[in-house]
């Protein structure tokens, strides 16, 4: 989300008819269930609140959906969108609701309905209340099936954010606020945070995606928003390995979508932050190759009482395990700025051959013996491991 002093931008989910970018030139019309995509292959990475014009440079670095148009939707950005086979979630209003074709897929709430909400004149309200915003929600849905997106700000994954004004320290909102929307994401950007329990914190990412599965469930897919530019803070913007581990972190926790903030206030106003930096796009042009390539697997059923995790230090480690194709595949990330030695005790499996995917320096994956069922590895801080384990 954004700095405090700044004013309201972000984020949105995936719907049930929706046109899906499997490569970087091909759309294919894709039916969803409960939010969720039907087809293997597809994987959501969204971008923020991006003009329809830079579309194409989006789809290069392997972003296939828009969340979110200013001022619209209109029918001058749609029929942008529509001849750069870019879907879209958008808020809905008159013209959406009368287009025809399949580039919007899906509806948005207004932003952060869980802050304090800025008045006409000076000064804010406290936030919309929950039963409201699920009043909203019920109120989409009759008129139109397509999914709603609710994106939430950072108090769903830090209870001491001030910018809830009254309801600050009041997490038992959040499971209320979830009842209001298909898909429910968040945001929080802990390199460019200026407060001192979070700047630095990657862990906020992870976290919050947990607190939302728990708050949710497990019932509703849970997209994380990302950090790529210096957002409000003219000193500091988050490293390509950053970006990585919040990405991947956010997975091993249990997102089933990104959603890339690219905007940047600071030092200067720039819509499409992230694609003036070229460390940022390499970044994001070889992740999401890798988060695509991994889509069957992380669409599929998860298999986490296949796996059990220690680490010296006593540190919190996320896995994601899943089956797929005979194998066990396991996302492993880190939530502490601190080196952790982790094991990993496979409860099912005793012997066969550990490929570690995540490293890029291999021409291919790292294979090794698996012995007496357990994997063992050193991750430094924020470290992320993604690992294949055959028979």
């Amino acid at each position: 989300m954004l700095p405090p002093a700044a004013t309201p931008r972000h984020h949105a989910r995936m719907p049930w008819l929706l046109t899906l970018l499997l490569t970087t030139t091909t759309l294919l019309a894709q039916t969803f269930e409960d939010a969720r995509p039907k087809d293997p292959d597809f994987f959501p990475i969204a971008v923020w609140l991006q003009s329809p014009h830079n579309a194409k440079a989006y789809q290069q670095l392997g972003i296939n959906l828009y969340v979110g148009l200013y001022g619209g939707p209109t029918e001058a950005q749609l029929e942008a969108l529509q001849k750069a086979e870019m879907p879209v979630i958008c808020h809905q209003n008159e013209v959406g609701l009368k287009w025809q074709g399949d580039t919007i897929v899906g509806w948005m709430h207004g932003d952060e309905p869980d802050n304090s909400q800025a008045r006409v004149t000076d000064g804010y309200e406290p936030p919309i209340p929950p039963p409201k915003v699920v009043e909203q929600f019920e109120v989409m849905k009759k008129a139109d099936e397509r999914p709603v997106l609710l994106n939430l700000g950072q108090g769903a994954a830090w209870d001491g954010w001030h910018g809830r004004g009254p309801r600050t320290n009041h997490p038992e909102d959040y499971p209320e606020y979830a009842k209001g929307g298909d898909i429910v994401s968040f945001d929080i950007y802990p390199v460019v945070h200026t407060h001192d329990d979070v700047k630095g914190r990657l862990e906020f990412v992870g976290n919050g995606v947990r607190r939302l599965r728990e708050w949710t469930r497990g019932q509703k897919p849970i997209w994380a928003c990302i950090e790529t530019s210096h957002i409000g803070n003219a000193d500091v913007r988050p490293t390509a390995e950053q970006i990585r581990s919040e990405v991947w972190m956010a997975i091993a926790c249990g997102a089933d979508g990104i959603i890339y903030f690219s905007h940047e206030f600071a030092p200067r106003f720039v819509e499409a932050g992230l694609l003036q930096y070229d460390d940022v796009k390499r970044e994001l042009k070889a992740l999401n190759a890798e988060v695509l390539a991994l889509a069957k697997v992380l669409n599929g059923e998860r298999a986490d009482d296949e796996v059990a995790v220690t680490s010296r230090p006593k540190q919190q480690v996320a896995v994601r395990a899943h089956r797929h194709g005979g194998a066990l595949y396991l996302f492993v990330a880190s939530l502490s700025g601190e080196p952790v030695e982790v094991t990993l005790r496979l409860k099912k499996q005793k012997t066969g051959r550990v490929l570690r995917l995540d490293d890029r320096a291999a021409k291919q994956p790292k294979s090794e013996k698996l012995r007496g069922g357990s994997i063992r590895d050193e991750l430094e801080p924020y470290g992320i491991r993604r690992y294949k384990v055959t028979r």
